[in-house]
């Protein structure tokens, strides 16, 4: 409405007259990451990272969360601090509280308190991968159980109760399988845990 109106608009003279308004701030360079990468080129450790946070997001994983994950699993000690985070990802610590925070429900990180210092540091234990697999085996467990009582208020007979028992009983297998093979994996991977 500010140039012209719907009868007289004029795109010239709202480009120019926007272009006037616009502020323009001068871009920040690229923070880089003072976070140790081994005695590796930062640009391969950057690169692995990348490719780890890519497959994570193929695989559901929200962008943010990958992105967290990929640097955690990409540092020798497993643990970054919130401040490290923000560095090497060049992110607000919101996003970065945010993803350590999914991270957590999942079972994939967890929150130590650094002992020299108030930060937590966030950490990615050599277990991390068991205790993801229990949270989602327990979780498909709960989805086999509604399913089974989902069924029988259904009626089993019916269509739709029979998809939700065979839904149930598959879930149930599954998950029993998944368990046991995590467990016995885990005894041969981790055997001090």
């Amino acid at each position: 409405m500010r140039n012209g109106g719907p009868a007289d608009y004029r795109a010239d003279q709202a480009h120019w007259a926007g272009r006037r308004k616009t502020r323009r701030h001068p871009t920040r360079p690229a923070v880089r990451s003072t976070t140790d990468h081994g005695g590796r080129d930062p640009r391969t450790v950057e690169a692995v990272a990348a490719r780890t946070a890519d497959l994570f997001m193929r695989t559901g994983l929200p962008q943010m969360m990958a992105r967290v994950l990929a640097a955690l699993l990409t540092t020798d000690s497993g643990s970054l601090t919130s401040a490290e985070l923000v560095r090497r990802l060049d992110v607000s610590p919101a996003s970065v509280s945010k993803a350590v925070g999914y991270l957590e429900g999942l079972k994939i990180v967890k929150r130590d308190r650094d002992p020299h210092r108030r930060a937590e540091r966030y950490v990615v234990e050599d277990d991390a991968w068991f205790q993801a697999v229990m949270a989602s085996a327990r979780i498909d467990a709960e989805i086999a159980a509604v399913s089974r009582d989902s069924a029988l208020a259904l009626d089993p007979t019916t269509p739709a109760g029979a998809r939700l028992e065979t839904l149930g009983h598959f879930l149930d297998h599954v998950s029993r399988d998944l368990v046991r093979s995590a467990e016995h994996w885990r005894r041969v991977y981790f055997p001090g845990r």
